[in-house]
Formats: structure tokens, sequence, C-alpha cells
């Protein structure tokens, strides 16, 4: 028989050795939450926000279906994120010196921006259309030759009228941005601009009193596809590949598109060029 004495000395040895392996599990588990919260980083986005539907100032809030799609994404890939309206121009430069960490803002995906810079998966498609007034003779891409063209700097609008007319033409007048483009129209400054469709369907149906219509040509222009652009090798790529994948496989992508263009999108058609 075991003397009580005994059975609480080892009940006694039993709880001091328990508190002092408590005692030291806790404290690594301490730091190592400390250092998680420490290392967190917030991703920083680049746009320009001047591109309605896709992303534009509206009270002081930068909005539209490149913001509303931004922030499923994130929700989806678990990321704290940013945005910031930097403008065309510095969004590119920004991102390839790594200030920001990736960039949304109707960029189309091409061959030679794929030579500095990584995209997500595609996420809409586009082509671009000829906005005129609604008294214009232009009927279609070849009657812009000979006929003052305006195009947002640096953009595909650009290389598409520079394939019809020339590079370096001087009949093509390069604005910051596809508002400043549109208001020459309106001023008689420019004969018609080049953007790309939803941009230009959009503000057709926005702005009826101004008389601009526009002009599709899928004959001369061929289909672009929007995707998000990173810095090269950037391990942010796969987490927003895979979350836009399920939300375009779930139905939220539908739900965001139907919300600012009013129609179904072709789903399949964007999971094919993956």
């Amino acid at each position: 028989m075991i003397k009580k004495g005994a059975i609480l000395a080892v009940v006694l040895a039993l709880l001091t050795a328990l508190a002092a392996c408590g005692g030291k599990s806790a404290e690594p588990s301490s730091s190592s939450s400390s250092g998680k919260e420490e290392t967190k980083k917030k991703i920083i986005v680049g746009t320009d926000a001047a591109f309605a539907p896709f992303e534009y100032m509206d009270k002081g809030e930068i909005v539209g279906f490149d913001v509303d799609l931004l922030d499923a994404v994130m929700k989806e890939a678990g990321i704290d994120y940013e945005l910031k309206n930097i403008g065309w121009d510095p969004l590119f430069a920004a991102l390839q010196s790594k200030e920001i960490d990736m960039a949304i803002s109707g960029i189309t995906i091409n061959d030679k921006r794929k030579q500095t810079y990584d995209f997500s998966i595609p996420y809409f498609e586009s082509t671009h259309m000829i906005m005129v007034k609604q008294n214009s003779p232009i009927k279609n891409a070849l009657d812009l030759k000979g006929k003052t063209i305006g195009v947002q700097n640096a953009t595909t609008g650009q290389e598409a009228v520079e394939k019809l007319l020339g590079k370096g033409n001087k009949n093509i007048k390069k604005f910051e941005n596809t508002v400043v483009a549109i208001m020459e129209l309106l001023n008689g400054g420019v004969d018609a601009v080049v953007t790309d469709n939803a941009v230009a369907s959009e503000y057709v149906k926005n702005n009826p009193n101004k008389k601009i219509k526009v002009i599709p040509d899928s004959k001369h222009f061929e289909s672009e596809f929007y995707g998000m652009m990173f810095p090269k090798g950037s391990d942010l790529k796969p987490k927003i590949d895979k979350a836009l994948k399920k939300l375009m496989e779930n139905g939220k992508y539908a739900e965001i598109y139907k919300k600012w263009f009013g129609t179904e999108p072709n789903v399949d058609n964007l999971l094919k060029q993956q």
C-alpha cells in the first residue's frame, strides 16, 4: 500500500513539471505570433482611376468594375491590400521599381509587356471601338486615314491606330487619359477617339446629350484580354490566379460583371485563355 504522503509528493511533482512545460511552450508561441504581426505586409495595388467603368473617382473614392473584382479576389485570397490612384504612365514605372506590388487598370496582356511584367490569368475580353460625333462620315477603321485621331498615350489603342496609320503619324494625338481625348473630340480637336469598347459604350450610355456614337470594327480591331500586372517573378501571381479562377467558377465574377455591364460574361472563353 502506498502512503498518502507519497501520493501527495508525486502529484506535486507532476504539477510542477506540467507548469514548467507550459511556461516553455507559451513563450515561443507568443514570440512567433508577434513575429507574424510584425512581418505581415499590406499589398499596395496601383491604378489609374480615369478609365470608367473599370476604375474612376466618385465622391473621392475609387470605384469601378476592376475595384469590385480586386476586392473580391483579395478577400478570396485572404490578402490585406491598399488601392492607390497613381496614374497610367507612373503605374508601369512604380511596378518595375517595386514601389507597388501589383496593378489593375484595364491593362491589356501583350507580348511586349510580358517581357517586363508578369500577368494574372485574363479577367476581361475587350476590343477597340471608334468614337465619333453623330454626324461624322467615318464608318470603319479604314476611314480613319487622313483624319486626326485621339488615343491615350502608351496604350494598345495607340498601337491599334499606329498599325492603321503608321507609327509616328502626325495625325495621331496622344493624351494622358481617355477622358481628355474625348474632351478633345467634343471640342473638335480630333475627328475620332479609339479606345476600349466598354469605355466607349459606357460614355455614350451616360452622356446621350453629347451626341457621340461608337463604331465597332472587328475586322481591323482584334480581341484583347486584360490582366492584373505584377513585377517579374512575383509570388503574388499564383495566389491571385487561384482566387480569380475560383470567382469565375463559383459565379461571383459573373455577379460583379453584370453589376457593371448589365450582361452575362463569357466566362468559358476567359478560362480557355489560361
